[in-house]
């Protein structure tokens, strides 16, 4: 059992976490024709506005409340109705969905309350979809802002079945949590629909976010969960969710349905997802379709094939704690050692890594730590390439932001596919480092030989 620990320095040198608003924003941007608001100064959204369109290079939607510092202190209902308003007029939502910031959630603003104003004095956003979500961003993290955004849009937009008994036992919904990238979403899609069953994912940036070009211009979402399809949610039979983080949702979709869940904490790597196909084989009465037992074959040959590059290394991984545990877990059951693991906030996930310690730090934390500790591979996202590189170690990037390289919203880790395509990717990067640093060349071999002159003269 890991020990968890959290950093006592006086500030974050060179941040590892991200905040709760923009963890809610980007759940929002998983259902169709929505516009994430945050609510604060213009500052906050811009920060993530810029960060998400550097990872998944496409036009983000977003919009801010534009609160300035005497809005702050008075109360920001102007600047709330102000906004929905424009946004109505402008952009056509779906739904908008409200994040707080630090300053507002510091000043107490009742932004239920003010969306009931609003609702009760215009007439054309009295039937308008709007979710609000206490985000602040001086505690907890990214993931953190995720989970309770899909909470909240449960406990909102869900209907409560009028007769349980006439669920569909084909239906299933699926909650996955923020570590999974739009390029796993897909593949568990697909997974799914082969034992005939039907998903409903919520959020589903695979139909947002997976980088498509829409056939028109629209200055919200381009794809995505409809707000319809997120109220009938409560006419599936089963509940999946995919992370510790989404534990919460689950159970706010079993009080307001009374739908079972299974809460899958990790899908990355041969045990877990043979707990997972057999999940599905067993609520849809079906066999596992003869390719995935292929597929679960290239995985275990792949395991065997990369064991020999990952094997023995000394690993320094920082990310948020669904991904952590996620990579983590396979790089340990390929003989990796985890001797370094930073996160970001609270989880019980944590306890259950294979080390011997958690820090809850930033990115200088994680660099030191495995310099200290004599690390040979750094596992994080782009903002941690400059440590990297300082250490003269390979880098593997993981999570968000991954700016620096092309791809990051379409990587794999889930299913047997997503395992076997992970370690081909470490492995690889093992390999060229060693064959750059390490493999005898002509010149290398000729200074040897040099040396070799030189002493026995």
């Amino acid at each position: 059992m890991a020990t968890v620990t959290v950093g006592k320095k006086a500030c974050s040198v060179n941040p590892l976490k991200m905040s709760q608003p923009i963890g809610g924003a980007l759940a929002f941007m998983g259902l169709r024709g929505a516009m994430p608001l945050l609510h604060g100064s213009q500052g906050c959204t811009s920060f993530g506005l810029v960060l998400f369109t550097r990872h998944f290079k496409e036009a983000i939607p977003m919009q801010t409340t534009a609160m300035s510092e005497v809005a702050t202190v008075l109360g920001g209902y102007e600047n709330v109705e102000q906004a929905v308003l424009n946004i109505y007029k402008r952009a056509k939502p779906e739904i908008i969905g409200i994040c707080s910031t630090g300053v507002t959630e510091t000043k107490g603003d009742d932004v239920d309350g003010y969306i009931r104003q609003i609702r009760a004095k215009h007439a054309d956003v009295a039937n308008l979809p709007m979710v609000y979500v206490s985000t602040p961003d001086f505690k907890d993290a990214f993931q953190d802002g995720w989970g309770k955004t899909v909470a909240k849009i449960i406990e909102v937009l869900v209907e409560t079945p009028k007769n349980a008994s006439r669920r569909d036992q084909t239906r299933v919904n699926v909650l996955p949590g923020c570590h999974l990238t739009p390029g796993d979403l897909e593949e568990l899609r697909t997974i799914i629909e082969d034992f005939g069953l039907l998903p409903t994912f919520l959020p589903d940036l695979s139909g947002s976010l997976d980088g498509h070009i829409p056939d028109d211009f629209t200055p919200t979402t381009i794809g995505g969960v409809g707000v319809e399809e997120v109220a009938a949610m409560g006419q599936a039979g089963w509940t999946i969710a995919i992370g510790a983080q989404m534990k919460l949702a689950a159970e706010a979709m079993k009080e307001k349905t009374g739908i079972p869940y299974r809460l899958f904490e990790r899908l990355c790597g041969l045990e877990s997802n043979d707990a997972f196909i057999a999940f599905l084989s067993e609520i849809s009465g079906r066999p596992a379709p003869m390719k995935y037992r292929r597929q679960r074959g290239q995985l275990v040959d792949a395991m065997l094939d990369g064991h020999f590059h990952i094997g023995g290394r000394k690993v320094a991984i920082g990310a948020e704690p669904d991904l952590l545990h996620d990579v983590g877990g396979l790089l340990t059951e390929m003989g990796a050692q985890i001797h370094v693991a930073v996160t970001t906030t609270q989880s019980p996930i944590l306890e259950r890594i294979a080390t011997d310690d958690v820090l809850i730090g930033d990115l200088e934390d994680l660099e030191n730590l495995a310099r200290e500790r004599g690390c040979d591979l750094f596992v994080t996202h782009s903002h941690g390439r400059q440590g990297a590189a300082r250490l003269k170690i390979p880098f593997f990037r993981i999570g968000i932001p991954m700016f620096d390289r092309l791809g990051g919203g379409h990587q794999l880790t889930v299913g047997y596919r997503g395992g076997r395509d992970l370690i081909f990717d470490i492995s690889n990067l093992l390999m060229a480092d060693h064959e750059e640093n390490h493999e005898p060349t002509p010149e290398s071999w000729r200074d040897g030989v040099e040396s070799l002159h030189a002493a026995t003269h």
